[in-house]
């Protein structure tokens, strides 16, 4: 399924712009692209690369990875594990040690359920006690408030 089906990108495209309640000109803009460029995504005569579609991800404010997926660059079960990932890092609530447990952890289920993931050598790096990341009491940062 690695064939780009630009037509439904650009229906997708579309979509989300009315939803976002964008007018192609607002969305062109927020992106950092031309209106004629844009419409022509839309209608499904332009092949839009994968920097365009983050710069449109993020003036829709939804998941490059979602666009990557209609586009056919990205396969669904990437996507997720990759949106996972993108959730966990961006959170502002928690900080860096506790972003690295949670992924450390969502690793080790994945690797317990017979699922590869897409960084097996920074999973390897967690998990053998690197300095820094060793993992006995990792579970304190995560469940401690913080008054």
């Amino acid at each position: 399924m690695a064939s780009l089906n630009v037509g439904n990108l650009g229906e997708f495209l579309r979509e989300q712009r009315r939803t976002a309640q964008l007018s192609l000109r607002q969305l062109a803009d927020a992106a950092g692209v031309s209106n004629p460029y844009l419409s022509q995504i839309e209608r499904g005569l332009r092949k839009p690369s994968a920097e365009i579609l983050q710069q449109l991800a993020k003036a829709l404010r939804i998941s490059a990875e979602t666009l990557y997926v209609q586009a056919g660059i990205l396969d669904e079960r990437d996507r997720e594990e990759t949106e996972v990932r993108s959730v966990i890092l961006a959170d502002p609530s928690i900080n860096e040690r506790q972003k690295q447990v949670l992924l450390q952890i969502y690793e080790s289920f994945r690797k317990e359920n017979g699922l590869q993931t897409a960084s097996d050598d920074t999973t390897d790096t967690y998990t053998t006690g690197t300095p820094g990341t060793d993992t006995p009491g990792a579970g304190a940062d995560v469940a401690t408030p913080s008054n």
